[in-house]
């Protein structure tokens, strides 16, 4: 546990020094991951050591277990066989003794070694939970450089966009557009201008025709009236 400890902590300083003079993120973030993975693989190895040496004690204490039995089997078998008559009692009484004994000293082996091996088999938890941890944590920041790539390249062009609209002069831009609208307002006053030009001037003579059907138009109206007043039309 203090061995991932430390690279965690020895993680997180390195990072967040980088993190203030960093000009890639992108790279920074993908050496991150490279550096989880060759991690996860150092856990990894260690993981299966430990339950490598897990398995090996818990058969060992499973053995112990078994010759205890056998050694207390083998006590009972000299016993009945002097209850026979098949071996002088003494000597059965002797040998299933030192069986016993035999029996006590593995029986004392096999708790021994089955605690040594359920310590092996928590630190081998232990370890399969921080090798899942940075299982989790590498597909996390897999995940985030997905989005991190692509709001990288949104960032890079709006950074661009705005680089180059800062280097716009909006003044004169607006100049050059009030320059234009006037020139556009003199030109259609140049043209009002030719074409009020391009009209002919009334000679005398038409004047004096204009008067004349003015006078018409009156008398024509004149007599409108005169006919509808005849007609009884009001």
């Amino acid at each position: 546990m203090s061995f991932f400890s430390r690279i965690f902590k020895i993680g997180q300083a390195e990072a967040h020094a980088a993190v203030d003079k960093f000009e890639d993120p992108i790279k920074m973030t993908e050496q991150g991951i490279r550096d989880l993975k060759r991690d996860l693989q150092t856990a990894m190895t260690s993981l299966a050591e430990v339950k490598a040496i897990a398995i090996r004690t818990r058969r060992e204490a499973d053995n112990k277990k078994k010759l205890a039995t056998d050694y207390e089997r083998k006590a009972m078998v000299l016993l009945q066989k002097a209850q026979g008559g098949g071996i002088d009692v003494q000597e059965a009484e002797r040998l299933a003794t030192e069986a016993l004994s035999l029996k006590e000293q593995h029986a004392n082996d096999a708790l021994r070694v089955s605690q040594e091996a359920e310590r092996h088999e928590q630190m081998a938890a232990q370890l399969q939970g921080n090798v899942n941890k940075i299982k989790s944590t590498i597909t996390t920041y897999e995940n985030d450089l997905v989005t991190l790539r692509a709001r990288a390249k949104t960032a890079a062009s709006t950074k661009k966009i705005n680089q180059q609209m800062a280097r716009v002069d909006s003044s004169g831009t607006l100049a050059m557009l009030e320059k234009m609208k006037a020139k556009v307002e003199e030109d259609e006053s140049l043209a009002i201008a030719y074409g009020d030009m391009a009209t002919p001037d009334k000679t005398i003579d038409d004047e004096i025709e204009s008067a004349l059907d003015s006078g018409k138009s009156s008398t024509a109206a004149a007599d409108l009236l005169e006919l509808k007043k005849r007609m009884g039309i009001s």
